[in-house]
Formats: C-alpha cells, sequence, structure tokens
C-alpha cells in the first residue's frame, strides 16, 4: 500500500464513525446504538458480559413486538366500524301523508273491461268448490252483464290453465279445472316461494301452469299454492294487470276515485282543509291516491304542539259497494308517512285503515347519518350505485330494488311489469304483445328472490334517512249513540247528490300526529380520529422504548436511510471491481498474442506513448548477450584545487604593504 493510502486508512480508524460513512451494517448498527435515545438499545452495547447483554436483546425485542402489536391494533381501531352516537332533540316538520283506498278503481266503472276475467273467475270457483252463488251487492247485481257459462269461452283458462293435485295423488297428472280431465304436468312443479313441492294431505293443491312458447317446444313451470284462495287470486291478479296495462293513465285516473270522493272531514293544527290540500299521485295498483303536505316546491307545513288535536284529521268515505270481489280481500285504506321528496311505496309499507273504526297514528321521528366507506357500505346520494332509477324521487334502498329489477325485466321479457313504473321507451306487459311475459315474469321474480341477479349485491343502504316509528291504536267510530246524527250529518255532507245514506262501514276516521315536538337524531362519528391515532402510537412508544417523534425520525434515517446508502455503496465498489476484473482479463488475453505495428526487432523496444522517466528507464529489459559495465572509479586529480592566477595584479595590492 502506498505511504499516502497508509495514511488516509488510519484517519479514518480514528475519526469516528457516523451514519452512511460506516464501513458496514454492523459498524452502522453499533453507532446506533451508541448515540441514540432510547435506552434499550444502548445497554445491549455497553453491558458487559453475555448475559447481560443477552437480557437487554431480548428485553429490547420484547418492547419492539409489543409496540407493533399494540401499534396494530390502533390501526384496526382506527378503521372499525364502532361509532359514537350523539342524541339531540329539536322541532321538526310535519311529513308528507299519503292516503290511498285499497280498491284501486270503482267496480261499476271496470266491469265491461274485466267482464270476462270474473265470469271465468266464477266458474272455476263453482269448478274447484261447488260454489254456484257469488255473495255481492244488489247494486252490482243489478248493474252486473249476465253471462252464463256456456257463453264464456275460457280464454283466460287458455292462456294460464288452472290444475289442481289431489292429496294422495304422487304422480305429476293434475286435473285440468277447463276441461275437468286429467293430464301429466310438463316441466317442473314449484310452489311459490320454494323449491320444493309439499302438498298437505288434507286438502288439494291448486296452482296455474305457465309455458314459454318458442315454436319448437313449450318451457313449462307450474306453480302450486296450498290455499285455494291464494292460488284464484293470484291467477285473477295476472290477468287483470295484462288487461289495465292496455288502458291509458288518463282513463285509469277518471275510472279511480277523485280527492272530493275519498276525503269527506280535514282539519290540520285545528284548522279546517279541504281536498285543495292534496296532491294527486296515481298507482298501478291502488289507482289515485292523495299526499298531504307532499308538494316539495311549496312552504312544508309544521304544527304547533304536539298530541292528536294538533296533527292531521280525515274521515274518508271508501265507498264498499265499488269494491272489486275477486281483486280485494278487505275494506278500508292504506296509509304511508314518507319524506317530501320520497316515493311513497304503497305495497310495502302501507299502514292499513278499518273501516267503522278511529285508526289515531302517533309519530315520532329518528333522523339519522351513517358514516360512508371504509366505516361502512352505504351511499350518500346513490351516485355511485350502478343502477339507473326509474323513480323521480330520492334515492333509497327500495328504489334500488325496485328499479335493478324493473331493468332486468325490459331486458329479459322486452317488457315491464305493471305495479311499478315503466322505463323509458318500455311499455308495460300484455300477451297480446308479449305472450310469454307471466312465465318470464315468474321466472325472474324467482331468481331476484334468490338473489341471483345480483340487485342485493350492488344495491347500498342510504347513508342519511328518516324514520318514523309509529305507534296504532284503534277506537270503534262512530260510538252506537252517536251514529244516526254523525251519519245524516255525513250523508248531507257526501252523499245528498246521489241521494243515498251512507254506511259506517265506508267510513274510516284517520288522526295523524306527532306525540312531542322533538326528534332524535343518530349521527355517527369515528370512534378515532387521526389525533386520537397519533397520541396512541406516542403513548405506546413512550410506554415501552422512552421514545418521541424525533426519534422515530433517527430510527427511520438510520435504518432505512443510512442502511440503504451502505449497501448500495458496497454494490458499487463490487461493480467496479468486477469491471476492473473483466478489462484486466481482456487486457491479458490480448497480449498473448500481441500485434506488431511499428515492425521493432529490439527486444527493449517498448511501446509507450508517454516520454521516459528514470524509473521507466530502469525497468527496461536488457539487451540479450550485452554487458552493462560497472561505474567507473571517480578521478580524484579533477578534485585537486589550483590556483587561477600566479601573481597578483598591481590594481590589488595594499600600497601601505612593502
Amino acid at each position: 500500500m502506498a505511504p499516502g493510502e497508509k495514511i488516509k486508512a488510519k484517519i479514518k480508524r480514528n475519526l469516528t464513525v457516523t451514519g452512511p460513512q460506516a464501513p458496514s451494517i454492523k459498524e452502522l448498527m453499533r453507532w446506533y446504538c451508541l448515540n441514540t435515545n432510547t435506552h434499550g438499545c444502548r445497554r445491549i452495547v455497553v453491558s458487559q458480559g453475555r448475559l447481560r447483554r443477552l437480557i437487554w436483546i431480548m428485553l429490547t425485542l420484547s418492547a419492539v413486538g409489543l409496540i407493533l402489536w399494540q401499534c396494530a391494533l390502533l390501526v384496526l381501531s382506527f378503521y372499525t366500524v364502532s361509532v359514537s352516537i350523539k342524541v339531540h332533540f329539536q322541532k321538526l316538520d310535519f311529513p308528507a301523508v299519503t292516503i290511498c283506498n285499497i280498491n284501486p278503481y270503482k267496480y261499476s266503472v271496470v266491469k265491461d273491461l274485466l267482464a270476462g276475467l270474473d265470469q271465468e273467475t266464477k266458474n272455476a270457483l263453482k269448478n274447484l268448490y261447488g260454489l254456484s252463488n257469488i255473495k255481492a251487492r244488489k247494486r252490482r247485481e243489478a248493474d252486473a252483464p249476465q253471462s252464463t257459462e256456456g257463453d264464456s269461452h275460457s280464454k283466460f283458462l287458455n292462456i294460464l290453465p288452472l290444475v289442481v293435485f289431489e292429496s294422495d295423488d304422487t304422480t305429476t297428472e293434475a286435473t285440468d279445472l277447463l276441461t275437468g280431465r286429467k293430464r301429466k304436468v310438463s316441466g317442473t312443479i314449484i310452489q311459490k316461494a320454494s323449491d320444493v313441492m309439499h302438498v298437505q294431505e288434507t286438502k288439494k293443491t291448486v296452482g296455474f301452469q305457465m309455458c314459454e312458447k318458442n315454436g319448437t317446444s313449450d318451457d313449462c313451470a307450474t306453480y302450486t299454492f296450498n290455499s285455494g284462495v291464494n292460488a284464484i287470486r293470484e291467477w285473477y291478479k295476472l290477468h287483470y294487470m295484462n288487461i289495465m296495462a292496455q288502458v291509458p293513465l288518463e282513463k285509469k285516473i277518471n275510472m279511480s276515485y277523485s280527492a272530493e270522493e275519498l276525503l269527506v272531514t280535514c282539519f290540520f293544527d285545528g284548522v279546517s282543509c279541504d281536498p285543495r290540500n292534496f296532491r294527486l299521485f296515481h298507482h298501478p295498483m291502488y289507482g289515485n291516491c292523495y299526499t298531504f303536505n307532499g308538494a316539495t316546491n311549496e312552504t312544508t307545513l309544521s304544527t304547533s304542539m304536539g298530541g292528536s288535536e294538533y296533527g292531521l284529521q280525515v274521515v274518508l268515505y271508501v265507498d264498499e259497494e265499488e269494491y272489486n270481489p275477486f281483486l280485494i280481500s278487505s275494506t278500508g285504506a292504506k296509509v304511508v308517512i314518507h319524506r317530501q321528496d320520497e316515493y311513497p311505496f304503497i305495497e310495502d309499507i302501507g299502514t292499513e285503515i278499518e273501516t267503522a273504526m278511529a285508526t289515531s297514528i302517533g309519530m315520532h321521528l329518528t333522523e339519522s347519518f351513517k358514516l360512508s366507506e371504509p366505516y361502512s357500505q352505504c351511499t350518500k346520494d346513490g351516485s355511485d350505485v350502478p343502477v339507473k332509477s326509474i323513480y323521480n324521487a330520492t334515492y333509497s334502498l327500495q328504489i334500488c330494488l325496485h328499479s335493478c329489477f324493473q331493468r332486468h325485466m325490459s331486458e329479459k321479457c322486452h317488457c315491464a311489469q305493471y305495479s311499478q313504473p315503466a322505463p323509458e321507451n318500455v311499455s308495460y306487459c300484455n300477451y297480446q304483445k308479449h305472450p310469454n311475459w307471466m312465465y318470464c315474469y315468474y321466472k325472474l321474480h324467482q331468481a331476484f328472490v334468490r338473489e341471483e341477479l345480483g340487485c342485493q349485491a350492488i344495491c347500498r343502504e342510504s347513508c342519511n334517512f328518516k324514520e318514523w316509528s309509529l305507534t296504532t291504536s284503534l277506537a270503534q267510530w262512530p260510538s252506537d249513540i252517536s251514529e244516526n246524527w254523525m251519519l245524516d250529518v255525513l250523508t248531507w255532507d257526501q252523499g245528498h247528490k246521489e241521494n243515498k245514506r251512507l254506511n259506517k262501514t265506508d267510513l274510516a276516521k284517520l288522526l295523524i300526529f306527532y306525540k312531542d315536538l322533538n326528534q332524535r337524531s343518530i349521527i355517527e362519528s369515528p370512534a378515532n380520529s387521526i389525533e386520537t391515532l397519533l397520541s396512541n402510537f406516542g403513548g405506546q412508544l413512550g410506554l415501552w422504548m422512552s421514545c418521541s417523534v424525533v426519534c422515530v425520525l433517527e430510527i427511520i434515517e438510520v435504518f432505512f436511510v443510512d442502511s440503504f446508502s451502505i449497501i448500495a455503496r458496497r454494490c458499487w465498489q463490487k461493480t467496479k471491481k468486477r469491471w476492473a476484473q473483466r478489462k484486466t482479463q481482456q487486457g491479458q488475453s490480448s497480449s498473448e498474442n500481441p500485434v506488431d505495428l511499428t515492425v521493432c526487432d529490439n527486444p527493449t523496444c517498448v511501446l509507450d506513448d508517454d516520454l521516459p522517466t528514470f524509473n521507466t528507464a530502469l525497468q527496461l529489459p536488457q539487451a540479450p548477450g550485452s554487458h552493462v559495465p560497472g561505474t567507473p572509479p571517480p578521478k580524484y586529480n579533477t578534485l585537486r584545487i589550483e590556483r587561477a592566477f600566479s601573481n597578483q595584479l598591481q590594481d590589488t595590492q595594499d600600497p601601505e604593504k612593502p
């Protein structure tokens, strides 16, 4: 090693090793343990004895493990769905109230459209249960068209055959109600909302068969019901929807009840109201419905106090004589309480109002504000849900599910199901234009119930919603004492134009009110915020390692930055050394077969572009057969000093001397 390199190496050994200047990872870790503020690491280096050093290593590693475990728990706690609930009370506005008659259309108006269907239903009941006379109101019997069994062409039974399975019949044979003969039922037999047919031994099983006719073969499925009432009503409902889907909307509005006919009296917050305070809403299965306080572009009404006297009080006229005996099996009305911008799902969440009774509904509002991802899977406005809504209302889970099913219905069946709004440029199903829609609808609905369409997976709950908790109570109305005079007055108010006296079974009283004017708000907030998470991290580091934020930065610098620089420097040195060795090997291989460029025969000839020096000259090889003489002895005569002048010049002499 050259003297300069030795001095440089000695200086490096005497200097303090810092950071990336350490020659190895081991020296870097030693330097860190001697200079860090974490006491455990320092004790590992300075402790005397292997046992004590081993104890400190185990304690330090245990502390590091505890820190990692506690920090992992803190991170998991930060991203969990744990929330804190804040409850506060404040005044609120009155909700929107939608009221519908259970009977969608006046039977006297739609009887001509349903005459054939009603007659075939009567014939089916006669063949199935031996019912020869269906009781009805006198007015309906007088107005109903007279038809006999022979006049019916069984149009509806041909489209959707009704079959009966005997209780002791274990085969796939059933009796056809149209012909009265037994025939083999092809295809699958499915009980409604079940995969396995279950026939009770004590009674018959009634069902109807649906087939998809594609020109080559019939793919059929028979849907059975353990109750004949359910089978007949479901069969009638399918044909009813098929008929009403072909009727224009304006005509259906005229066939249903007007606000003046449905609403007899109205009071809100102690002030009289009238049908002008209600907005028309037409539902395909419930006809004309009317919404109170539902206009979104107007001022929302509010009550001055809580209690039944300061809510909404209405008397409804349901007109039982106009009820369809096969479509409707109960009498009364339905009411839905909802937000002004929500769609009223009458068939899903509607509350039934009984006739000849006063129904009091006390409300208590709970408003929820949930956190979205990563705390829950809710959506704020439905914009991130891949389902286009077919409703002109605020997003909700029910809207998403119905929209998803209706989209699948329009894609696979090429038409829309009648009970829900139809998508754009899609018409309602009817077997004149879509002969296979019934089979397609039932097959698709079965897949929807089994969650095979994926609607339940992609539809999510709304993060913000209002929920009214209802407390319902009933009382007889009007009472026996006040029945006579009250019915006379209401008859004069409502029925004097038709010259008839009202019956209490045609009337229903409804009271909707707030039990108090307070609301409960459930607001979700993260159980751990960023500040709490950082403080918990600091507490764990200080508890187990007496470490601060600066110490954490020091650890990052040493274990990541400095260690990486040392590794990178070592890799670079190895690469340079490998490259130099490769060049040396290439030079040696080229010197074995030199190329004579100067045609020099002298073996002492050295090809060097640099000027010769004393050292390079000494390194020249000797010529073969030559003798290098030794150094001759010096000529000592040349070292003798002789005078240059023998006589002194006159001008240099001293005149005083003789």
